[in-house]
């Protein structure tokens, strides 16, 4: 029963597939630190093999800070509307607004560490998210004004 219990709360914890955190306990050991590293692993792998499909659907979303000197509006696209029109791919565009409002474009979007988490990159985010959905994601563009 623990290891039902840990495997689960590997899927909490990274929105990883059930087999994929089953077998990255398995490789583990049982250690839960070293299987989150294995499946970012396999997520990074699985990122590389979508990168060349086309991502012709997505959403426009934008953010205006509450001083209302800042603003961003961004693209963000999928392969298919079902993500496009999902909670989480909503929530990836508004976390992307968010931090290029933050930081903007120095360093490039992609290189930039994560405001919330500075041990992961902008990158890494994305590439969270198109494992968890299986399908390419891609910031097609982007702008931030300021006043």
């Amino acid at each position: 029963m623990k290891n039902l219990d840990q495997i689960k709360q590997l899927r909490e914890q990274t929105a990883a597939a059930i087999v994929d955190c089953k077998k990255a306990l398995e490789e583990a050991g049982g250690d839960t630190k070293k299987a989150k590293e294995i499946l970012k692993k396999i997520g990074k792998d699985f990122a590389g093999r979508k990168a060349s499909r086309e991502t012709s659907a997505g959403i426009i979303d934008s953010y205006i800070h509450p001083n209302k000197k800042i603003g961003v509006i961004l693209e963000l696209n999928c392969e298919t509307d079902f993500v496009a029109r999902s909670e989480d791919f909503k929530n990836l565009a508004h976390e992307l607004c968010l931090q290029i409002a933050a930081l903007g474009d120095e360093p490039p979007l992609l290189e930039q560490a994560w405001v919330k988490d500075a041990a992961k990159t902008v990158k890494d985010l994305i590439e969270e998210y198109i494992a968890k959905f299986g399908e390419n994601i891609s910031v097609k563009r982007f702008a931030r004004y300021d006043i």
